[in-house]
């Protein structure tokens, strides 16, 4: 069985975190098989660059031939390219495929990463055979002699790097996130989040997956926001191997499509304990019980499992009106996402009959009670999302209980949070003991 397989031409980082180590990584990650033409070594770690070889041309040339004597290459990306020489070299050996360029000039740390006329080098041989280049703003300053601080400054200098390449996104990590993909004679902005922190190895990342994103069959706008979302959830569950910046975590991405079934299958757990706990039927409100629980990081609805249908109460029982799926959730799923996004080791939540005994019980058996006001709702905001941050906000963590006391047509409501499905159900429990004494 044949695999899609992606070059990249690009410096060794010793520390694992850029370069073609970073590449090959997120290759294998987006389902590519990778290969590679070393053109530097360096000695560098998470906190800068110690020193750097570059390989001798006829080393680098004979990567390249080798490699394109035996592979049928779907796309390339280049990294770190830091003489004229070995810049013109790679643009005379590159072939017909698509070829996204990272202007790799200078390291996280501030360490230059090219030799003078690098960059007119990269605009007279490399960018003209480039299907795409991704410069982040200090690049693309240098690229397209625009100074940049505000958006409207990158897209002017995306205009400008647009005569000489076919497309360009000016990555935003410095542009409150916002990229600025020029292509076909149009401006587009991407939006996305900033992470907090310093990283090593984003841009790298980054353009390795338009790459292999392309090489995949996406078109070029697709491929540039699919490799924005990897790079986020990479970068999301990235890690500190050393001492100084963060590097991504290549890997995260499968990482959190493998847990799915993990939350499918601890979530039918719970919920078949949950119908078998007595005591419980008496705290079903009007519209039903919904427990939910989310995969790592989630970033919609869909990343959270509940029960279609919801638990509700038939006589003195407990029926479940459906099967656990994912996005069967919208009330206590959003309860889960905007905890998660304070506190993402909160994955679960849980809504039960809110009552003064319930409240005063729930605080017997010891846990952390916050509360909102309907009241104070601002127009045009999601009532979950709302008022359980407000809630945390007011508390300063995250509680193990929210409660409102509803308004005209809403029922009130207490709503359970905790780490897992079965964290949520020993704090009912816990409830349920205190209300039985």
């Amino acid at each position: 069985m044949s695999r899609i397989v992606c070059l990249t031409v690009a410096g060794s980082d010793s520390g694992g975190g850029a370069g073609i180590q970073a590449d090959l990584k997120t290759f294998a990650a987006l389902g590519v098989h990778g290969v590679s033409a070393i053109t530097s070594v360096t000695a560098q770690n998470t906190c800068g660059v110690d020193a750097s070889h570059h390989l001798p041309l006829e080393v680098i040339e004979a990567q390249l031939k080798s490699l394109h004597s035996d592979f049928k290459i779907s796309a390339a990306k280049t990294g770190m390219l830091a003489t004229r020489e070995i810049i013109r070299l790679v643009a005379e050996n590159v072939g017909d495929y698509p070829l996204v360029v990272d202007p790799v000039m200078v390291a996280t740390s501030g360490d230059a990463l090219q030799q003078g006329g690098a960059a007119d080098a990269l605009k007279k041989h490399l960018l003209p055979v480039a299907t795409l280049i991704t410069p982040n703003i200090h690049e693309a300053q240098v690229l397209s002699g625009i100074r940049i601080d505000t958006l409207e400054d990158a897209r002017r200098a995306a205009v400008e790097l647009g005569k000489l390449v076919d497309a360009v996104v000016i990555t935003g990590g410095h542009l409150q996130g916002v990229d600025i993909l020029f292509h076909r004679g149009e401006l587009t902005e991407i939006p996305g989040k900033l992470l907090p922190g310093t990283y090593h190895g984003s841009g790298c990342t980054f353009s390795a997956a338009a790459a292999a994103y392309m090489a995949r069959g996406l078109s070029l706008e697709e491929a540039v926001r699919e490799a924005k979302r990897y790079t986020f959830l990479s970068l999301s569950a990235s890690h500190a191997p050393g001492r100084c910046a963060r590097v991504p975590d290549h890997l995260f991405p499968l990482k959190r499509e493998a847990e799915r079934h993990r939350v499918l299958t601890a979530l039918e757990d719970a919920v078949g304990e949950l119908l078998r706990l007595p005591g419980f039927p008496e705290l079903i409100p009007e519209v039903g019980v919904n427990l939910a629980h989310s995969i790592p990081l989630p970033a919609s609805l869909e990343d959270v499992a509940g029960i279609r249908g919801r638990i509700v109460r038939a006589g003195d029982r407990a029926v479940a009106a459906g099967c656990v799926s994912f996005g069967a959730s919208r009330h206590v799923g959003r309860v889960v996402l905007a905890a998660s996004s304070r506190e993402p080791r909160i994955r679960a939540a849980m809504n039960i009959l809110y009552s003064p005994e319930v409240v005063g019980a729930a605080q017997r058996a010891g846990l952390k009670v916050g509360s909102f006001s309907r009241e104070d709702e601002p127009r045009g905001t999601s009532t979950m999302e709302w008022g359980t941050l407000s809630a945390i906000d007011a508390c300063g963590f995250v509680p193990d209980i929210i409660y409102d006391l509803g308004a005209h047509g809403k029922e009130p409501m207490v709503r359970l949070l905790g780490e897992s499905p079965r964290d949520v159900l020993k704090k009912l429990g816990g409830i349920l003991r205190e209300l039985s004494l």
